[in-house]
């Protein structure tokens, strides 16, 4: 079986066409905010239209209700917020479609094809334009809560009286650590930031302040980073692992098993491909 997987995110859009599970075409284009998801919907028809599969998964940049398969916003690109993606999908496409969160999506890709694998239960952090988090159980399953909203760690405040969010909080996991604001606040995208050894160390402790609230609320048997600001690798974790040992409350034995996303900026999609086979809970 051919399946079709899309990673929305607020920097970029990808699609690939698996066969089985081999990646047999892929195309990668940055993110138009300004065209929205019409933008969005015109570049994947042009995409694919050579492309032959008889399934579809979407991880979308944003909280999606997934027994409803709607998106439910999006804080960093306008026009998506109720927006009928997979309707939209299905009628272009002609074939069934899947959606869910694209931190949900990593953290499936990486359970079932990446790092994760043997080590359940699983968190997984998007660390990119945004944060999120993802949540597969023992059993494989990935753990959305009674609303879909379970994993948005983005959005747990770090610093009351830190700067204000996107989403109208203060001091959140986000505001301080994603690629959208550190590049707003230094004037310097985070791949540039994170060659200098001492931001480093200064960005790492909020970092592990977010981890550390997923650590002790899930103890998870491994934690792995993905998008685009894991890929600084051991200049990132040798000091994050530090950070995060030192911060974890002693007592706790808590394992801290973290690393970065085996499947690369590819998590998502391969979590896409997880979702096309989904059908409980789908309507």
């Amino acid at each position: 079986m051919n399946t079709l997987a899309i990673d929305i995110g607020g920097t970029k859009l990808s699609l690939a066409l698996f066969e089985k599970e081999r990646i047999a075409a892929r195309l990668t284009r940055p993110t138009d905010r300004a065209g929205g998801p019409e933008w969005m919907l015109g570049h994947i028809e042009q995409a694919v239209h050579d492309w032959k599969f008889e399934g579809c998964g979407v991880g979308f940049g944003g909280p999606v209700d997934f027994a409803r398969q709607r998106i439910a916003l999006s804080t960093h690109v306008a026009g998506w917020s109720g927006f009928p993606l997979v309707e939209r999908l299905k009628a272009t496409l002609g074939v069934k479609v899947v959606i869910d969160n694209d931190a949900n999506a990593g953290a499936l890709g990486e359970a079932r094809y990446g790092a994760g694998r043997g080590k359940l239960p699983l968190f997984y952090l998007t660390l990119s334009t945004g944060i999120g988090g993802g949540i597969v159980l023992a059993g494989g399953s990935v753990y959305r809560g009674a609303d879909s909203w379970a994993g948005e760690v983005g959005h747990i405040a770090l610093d009351p009286d830190g700067p204000v969010c996107l989403c109208g909080a203060r001091g959140c996991f986000e505001r301080l650590c994603s690629g959208l604001w550190l590049e707003r606040d230094y004037g310097k995208p985070a791949s540039e930031l994170l060659q200098d050894p001492a931001f480093v160390v200064r960005y790492v402790v909020h970092l592990a302040q977010g981890l550390k609230a997923a650590i002790m609320l899930l103890n998870p048997a491994s934690i792995v980073i993905g998008g685009g600001i894991a890929q600084a690798g051991e200049r990132l974790f040798s000091p994050l692992r530090a950070e995060l040992r030192r911060q974890v409350t002693s007592w706790s034995q808590a394992r801290l098993d973290l690393v970065p996303a085996e499947l690369g900026n590819d998590s998502v999609l391969w979590g896409a491909l997880a979702l096309a086979g989904t059908t409980s809970g789908v309507g």
